[in-house]
């Protein structure tokens, strides 16, 4: 593991994941062609960090209950610690996932304890090579937010935030998605939460628009197969992708960052740690499930293959 950290600010919850051929009417119903339980939310991004060789660290809650076991048992599993201790009065909250035929996915989600353990922050005392990862769901949660954020502004010194906004970009209150934007050093977003952000309708405008949004330093947007683009220091790079044949997308965008945050964090230039995370996340989709973030020896192996992708 390297010594630099990765600490997690967002949640752990349980997905429960349902296929079915499309959603009932109101007051109908319908049979799930299958059904499985999954860690997910902030899981996905720490595991893909730990496979590929990085310390991680979770700062979110966790609960007393089948649903925090789940979440401990799957941590302990990919060598994650959690700072928190376990809340006594509620269990880890989890998400109903119906995802339909067409491949639409459908969220109902109850709230538990990884909301509830904001307190462990002030608690923490990163070092100058950490990064600390935002995500955009607990921008979500009005107390989860303002700790976070008045956490980060009374850190003494120069701290890496890395900023995973999420699909609920467009849900985010924006006076606290400003907030976090000024502090963002490393903004991970992909082509659609991008535009989101910037109010405009084409990859390309959201590109020349983002540095006006956010002073981060580095800013990566994930463009799917095509793999991702890069504003570093004002200089604009594409790092093309890699050939696979994609199952499964959930989780690639998680793949992608943890595995960015993984190989920054070993010294790589952000072009090495791009060209490196978008072969991590076509391992990704080649798997069906939502953690499927490859080791770091597979990660090297599909580099040596692909050589000039």
């Amino acid at each position: 593991m390297s010594a630099a950290r990765l600490i997690h600010t967002g949640q752990v919850i349980v997905d429960l994941v349902m296929p079915i051929e499309r959603l009932p009417a109101p007051g109908g119903d319908t049979l799930a062609m299958d059904a499985s339980f999954e860690v997910g939310g902030g899981f996905n991004v720490m595991a893909a960090a730990s496979r590929d060789g990085m310390t991680v660290v979770y700062a979110g809650g966790h609960g007393r209950g089948q649903f925090g076991d789940m979440a401990r048992e799957a941590m302990h599993r990919e060598q994650i610690d959690w700072l928190a201790p376990m809340d006594e009065e509620r269990d880890t909250g989890f998400c109903v996932a119906l995802v339909d035929q067409a491949a639409e996915r459908t969220f109902i989600t109850h709230l538990g304890a990884e909301i509830g353990s904001r307190d462990v922050l002030h608690r923490l005392d990163p070092m100058p090579e950490d990064h600390v990862l935002v995500s955009g769901y607990t921008l979500l949660h009005e107390t989860a937010a303002d700790t976070l954020i008045d956490w980060l502004g009374k850190q003494p010194g120069p701290l890496s935030v890395a900023f995973d906004p999420g699909p609920m970009i467009g849900a985010l209150c924006p006076q606290r998605l400003d907030e976090i934007l000024r502090r963002t050093t490393l903004l991970s977003c992909n082509a659609e939460e991008a535009q989101t952000l910037t109010a405009t309708d084409s990859i390309a405008d959201a590109l020349r628009a983002l540095p006006t949004r956010t002073r981060a330093p580095l800013i990566v947007v994930r463009d799917g197969p095509r793999g991702c683009h890069l504003l570093a220091d004002g200089q604009q790079h594409h790092v093309a992708g890699f050939d696979t044949r994609a199952v499964d997308t959930n989780g690639a965008g998680d793949a992608h960052t943890g595995v960015l945050l993984a190989a920054l964090s070993r010294g790589q230039t952000p072009e090495q740690a791009a060209r490196r995370a978008n072969a991590g996340a076509a391992i990704a989709v080649s798997r069906h499930g939502p953690a499927t973030a490859p080791a770091g020896s597979e990660i090297d192996a599909l580099l040596a293959e692909q050589p000039n992708a």
